[in-house]
This record gives C-alpha cells, sequence and structure tokens, in this order.
C-alpha cells in the first residue's frame, strides 16, 4: 500500500474481506441501487403477503332487550386475519334462523350483533369454523370474562 491504510467506506461495510493485500479485480461491488432495499429478492404471489400477527381477542356477550328478547354481540371478530365482517355476519344469520348485522360501538370497533340467546353456540363456531384458537374466545357471563375452553 503506497500511501497507508484505506479508509473504511460505509458502502463496503458489508463486504469484510479478511485478505486486505490481495486486491483483485474479481472483488463483489454493491450495487448502488440497493443500499436502502434489503438484499432479499422480492417474493410474488400467495406468499409475498404475510399478514402481520395481531393480538386476537374475541368477546361474545348476551344483551337481554326485554323480559324474554335477548341479543348476543360478537366484539373483535376484526382482529382475525383474513375475514370480513359482513360474511361472518351472513353466516351467522343463516346459521342461528334470525337476523345479525354489523355495527360501530361506542369506542368505534366493530360488532356484530345477532338476535336471540347464542352464546355457545357461536363460540363453538368461531373456533371450529373461523379457525380462531380457544383460548382467544371469552364468555362474558354475569360481567366476568370466561375463558371459551
Amino acid at each position: 500500500k503506497k500511501y497507508g491504510e484505506e479508509p473504511n467506506d460505509p458502502y463496503y461495510d458489508n463486504y469484510n474481506s479478511d485478505d486486505d493485500e490481495d486486491e483483485d479485480d474479481d472483488e463483489v461491488v454493491p450495487n448502488n441501487n440497493d443500499d436502502k432495499k434489503s438484499s432479499k429478492k422480492k417474493r410474488r404471489g400467495a406468499g409475498a403477503k404475510k399478514a402481520a400477527k395481531v393480538d386476537t381477542r374475541i368477546v361474545i356477550q348476551k344483551i337481554t332487550r326485554n323480559r324474554k328478547k335477548a341479543t348476543t354481540v360478537v366484539i373483535g371478530m376484526d382482529t382475525v386475519p383474513g375475514i370480513k365482517l359482513k360474511d361472518v355476519s351472513k353466516v351467522f344469520s343463516k346459521r342461528f334462523a334470525g337476523s345479525s348485522s354489523v355495527k360501530d360501538n361506542a369506542k368505534g370497533d366493530k360488532e356484530i350483533i345477532v338476535q336471540g340467546d347464542h352464546m355457545d353456540a357461536i363460540a363453538e363456531m368461531i373456533v371450529t369454523k373461523f379457525g380462531v384458537a380457544g383460548e382467544s374466545v371469552y364468555l362474558d357471563i354475569e360481567g366476568e370474562f370466561v375463558p371459551f375452553k
């Protein structure tokens, strides 16, 4: 080396070479276009979109309207990845032969309201049909949150 040590270049930090004495022309030179991008190739197709892991917590409540009338409210289905609330509402209305709808609650979250007292059946259906873990489904029994399984 005629003028001493070569200064460290931030672009070449990823390409450390132990033998600084051999300066061959076949060195790996990084592409300047990929400085800020990852060195992996971008994936395409079905595997490209990875769902971000979201803490799934579903609460099922029974609300009494009149003396004998009740509605079942499902809160937190929007945290389940890959599920549309409108489709879930349609499945509930077909299964339980009653009305079901998607509404906004006071907090701004979405909830599904189903006519009738169907707490256990809805919890079972969420676990089996929609593939949600039983530990993340909670039943609201007299103000106490009880895990389904």
